[in-house]
């Protein structure tokens, strides 16, 4: 069976922002924009599991309403996306994300488990998705394609906040030792999925909101180093150690 078809173009067109410039390399922004399409779209899906198992964990109504309002944000993104590809005059169409299941973390209570995945999507992957989308709106032009990206990027401050609000808000709960040995195998995979989408080469295309592949790898070290870390550690998870100890993953240990 061939891969599933996402196609958002009916809801996309009628967002298409007005571009502030004429891309260098047409072809190649219109496959970054349909890529941050499918990607952003697929991550409704995370968000949705992450919703039931925060219910299944007995958390408060409220994180679970949180995590599905969440989902329903990336759902949006995908569409806003998919506008920036048809203002290219691409059309905002492609293979979906093939579906991936959240973690079990079968080693683990259900607390730890959803807290495992909450660092990891939240404090880990968003935190970083803030500073890279943040760094990128502000080489803009102002515009419609600023005030698109702008939304985005509100968007996932509030789904880094989620995450810091859950560690913060259950503090007193968290298995730090055990926590800072899920981190070794976190931060390998965030820095794998990371640089695996900023190639060294990768031209950057700044009216458009696309930094180069080398300043996306340098913000990119540097909201571990001077966001993510700190604030770990502030939680008292051992954060910095599980960064230089960071492991090699394992097909179990995701």
């Amino acid at each position: 069976m061939g891969a599933q078809l996402l196609d958002l173009r009916e809801a996309a067109r009628p967002l298409a922002p007005a571009l502030p410039a004429e891309p260098m390399d047409r072809a190649a922004a219109i496959a970054t924009g349909r890529g941050r399409m499918v990607n952003e779209h697929g991550s409704a899906r995370v968000f949705a599991a992450l919703a039931t198992q925060l219910a299944d964990a007995g958390a408060e109504q409220t994180w679970i309403d949180d995590a599905r309002r969440m989902a329903d944000e990336e759902r949006h993104h995908g569409v806003l996306c998919g506008a920036v590809v048809e203002a290219l005059g691409g059309e905002a169409r492609a293979p979906a994300l093939v579906d991936a299941q959240m973690p079990a973390h079968a080693d683990a209570d259900r607390f730890e488990a959803v807290t495992r995945n909450i660092l990891s999507i939240c404090c880990l992957s968003e935190s970083v998705a803030v500073a890279l989308i943040g760094a990128e709106r502000l080489q803009m032009p102002e515009g419609g394609l600023r005030d698109l990206l702008t939304e985005i990027w509100s968007d996932e401050v509030g789904h880094a906040r989620f995450g810091w609000r859950w560690l913060a808000a259950h503090q007193d709960r968290l298995p730090t030792q055990r926590l800072g040995a899920y981190l070794r195998v976190a931060f390998a995979h965030l820095e794998a999925h990371e640089l695996a989408h900023l190639p060294l080469g990768g031209a950057g295309e700044p009216a458009l909101g696309v930094c180069t592949g080398a300043d996306g790898r340098a913000l990119f070290y540097s909201a571990v180093a001077q966001v993510i870390i700190p604030r770990l550690e502030a939680l008292g998870l051992p954060a910095a150690q599980a960064w230089a100890q960071r492991a090699a993953p394992t097909a179990n240990a995701a």
